[in-house]
């Protein structure tokens, strides 16, 4: 099996720039970076070339087109294997469509708005698209190299049973994931605490999910205590992941230019971790035909004031609404953006990364016209106007939003109303077409669901219905490091 060598070898460098720089198959199970930065590739290819020859291509074949221009330490064959078996069949396990209807990302028009469908996979949720990659990806290398790995995760939500799923049963590994107790749907509690293979471990943290990240990432942190019981992850601080997500934003983009004749689009993405939004930002410098990235939040805002003021500070708490995976502050996939923004200065970075640290604030300077960067647009929606924007898609189209969903319309809403509003025909040559990102399928969110239609029997799905009867498992611990490793330590024996 030959290793493609049409491009140069791709090595892997921390953000923070004391990490020498290392192959994918070690950024991969090395996760956060050992000096406390993120992996990122030491160049970004440019497929500009190619984009044609992509068009046409089925998404495993586009994935591994992709792919394989940041992956060189694994054979082409192999790799080609690894992202068929992700995309395959198994993948399309709780997918209520007929077989010759299914896509890993569906592209469906509503209305003068394209929605991109990333919930069609084992868990009905997008976190599905990379982290049944991911699985696969520690499963191969695990099997070459021996050993074993155990993960330590922190959810908001979907990551969490997306991450359990993809690792569930696999030899050699054993998960541990962090959610804020009380702070995720009961769907996706359920999803996560009903999984019963013995490598699967639940906590609960008496906190929000900043709290589980910041546990996650201290202990981590810990190189001693990660070597020793052989620490990975599976939250986008991990490159794989966000390396599985570009792929979609060709695809989708391909898909819109192909039904509406547009050179090129815009994306909009409900934001939380910003791992998702930073995909795109990835597929866009590669030569994706996407103009223009529309950034958006719920209440917890803190991207969508950076993008519009330059100005990155908490709020005093995080806010809890009816998109829970998106209540973060703290968007630990920032930093790999900050690194490109500051020029490639790791130093600048840390420094950066520090004060932030230290006063809960940093800060760049936006251009003479006020724009902090011409790559993104950021909207900010609340709950009024997200219950209210599924209402009235379900009446106008009979299209069921869940609230992340919504709150990614709602900004490309307010994009539109400043050009003749949503639904009606552009009035600008310049206008382009939108397509919204779909993160969730809206069955594991019917409280809000039934509050935004009236309707209490819109948002359902057979495999939700079924695992709701399944007994749960999970430890409840306190907001303490020691607490978290005093557990894993026990756990692993």
């Amino acid at each position: 099996m030959k290793v493609p060598r049409s491009e140069q070898t791709m090595n892997y460098i921390s953000t923070r720039g004391q990490v020498k720089p290392i192959a994918f198959q070690d950024a991969v199970l090395m996760g956060l970076a050992d000096d406390g930065g993120l992996m990122i590739p030491e160049s970004i290819p440019n497929v500009t070339d190619t984009l044609d020859a992509w068009r046409e291509l089925p998404y495993a074949g586009l994935a591994f087109e992709v792919i394989r221009r940041f992956v060189t330490d694994i054979p082409e064959d192999d790799l080609r294997s690894l992202i068929d078996k992700t995309y395959g069949p198994d993948y399309f396990v709780n997918d209520t469509a007929a077989e010759a209807d299914r896509d890993v990302a569906l592209v469906v028009q509503t209305g003068d708005v394209f929605i991109l469908e990333l919930w069609h996979g084992p868990t009905l949720a997008f976190k599905d698209v990379a982290l049944q990659l991911l699985g696969n990806l520690f499963e191969y290398i695990l099997t070459r190299r021996g050993g074993k790995l155990n993960i330590l995760g922190a959810t908001s939500g979907d990551t969490g049973s997306a991450a359990i799923y993809g690792c569930r049963g696999r030899a050699g590994i054993d998960i541990f994931v962090m959610h804020p107790h009380g702070r995720v749907s009961p769907i996706q509690e359920h999803q996560m605490t009903s999984v019963a293979d013995e490598n699967v471990h639940n906590i609960a943290i008496e906190g929000s999910f900043d709290d589980c990240q910041n546990l996650m990432k201290s202990i981590a942190g810990d190189l001693d205590f990660k070597r020793k019981y052989s620490l990975g992850a599976v939250n986008s601080v991990n490159w794989a992941r966000v390396l599985a997500q570009i792929v979609y934003y060709f695809h989708g983009a391909f898909d819109v230019r192909k039904r509406t004749g547009a050179k090129a689009i815009r994306v909009s993405v409900p934001t939380g971790n910003f791992g998702d939004v930073l995909a795109g930002w990835y597929a866009m410098k590669m030569g994706a035909p996407i103009e223009k990235l529309i950034l958006a939040t719920n209440e917890n805002d803190i991207l969508a004031r950076f993008y519009n003021t330059g100005d990155y500070s908490l709020g005093r708490e995080v806010i809890k609404t009816l998109s829970p995976s998106m209540d973060i502050q703290v968007a630990s996939n920032f930093e790999r953006y900050l690194y490109y923004r500051v020029g490639g200065d790791a130093d600048k970075l840390r420094e950066m990364m520090a004060r932030f640290a230290k006063t809960g604030s940093l800060s760049v300077e936006p251009d003479r016209d006020g724009v902090v960067d011409a790559d993104f647009i950021a909207a900010r929606a609340d709950t009024e106007q997200v219950l209210k924007v599924i209402g009235k898609f379900y009446q106008q189209y009979e299209y069921v939003l869940d609230p992340h969903t919504a709150c990614g319309v709602c900004a490309a809403e307010k994009l539109r109303e400043e050009r003749g509003g949503l639904g009606n025909p552009p009035r600008h040559a310049d206008d382009l077409p939108i397509l919204c990102l779909a993160t969730a399928h809206p069955a594991k969110f019917p409280a809000a669901i039934a509050q935004a239609t009236g309707r209490g029997d819109l948002a359902k799905h057979p495999a939700i219905e079924a695992m709701m009867h399944k007994p749960t498992r999970c430890k409840i611990l306190p907001n303490d490091k020691q607490a978290v490793r005093k557990y894993i330590i026990e756990t692993l024996g």
